[in-house]
């Protein structure tokens, strides 16, 4: 079974590497670029078929170590 984490930053957290890719658009010519936010996303691949299963097991993997909960919040799409 295949799954994608996607990890944000909560409102409200600073984002220098976004911003740095905002200007940096900005002075390649996108003018239309109002703001950016940079994330990180994961691809799992997890044996087994329960889905409500591997649901579980991927919480608790952004729980311990993918995401930092503190600041970030993450999204967990199964295929």
């Amino acid at each position: 079974m295949k799954a994608r984490v996607i990890v944000t930053l909560k409102n409200g957290v600073l984002d220098p590497q976004g911003k740095a890719i905002e200007g940096a658009l900005g002075g390649l010519g996108f003018d239309d670029v109002g703001s950016v936010r940079q994330g990180k996303v994961f691809d799992v691949e997890l044996s087994g078929s329960d889905k409500e299963a591997a649901r579980s097991e991927l919480e608790a993997m952004c729980e311990k170590l993918l995401a930092n909960t503190v600041i970030e919040n993450y999204a967990i799409e199964i295929a």
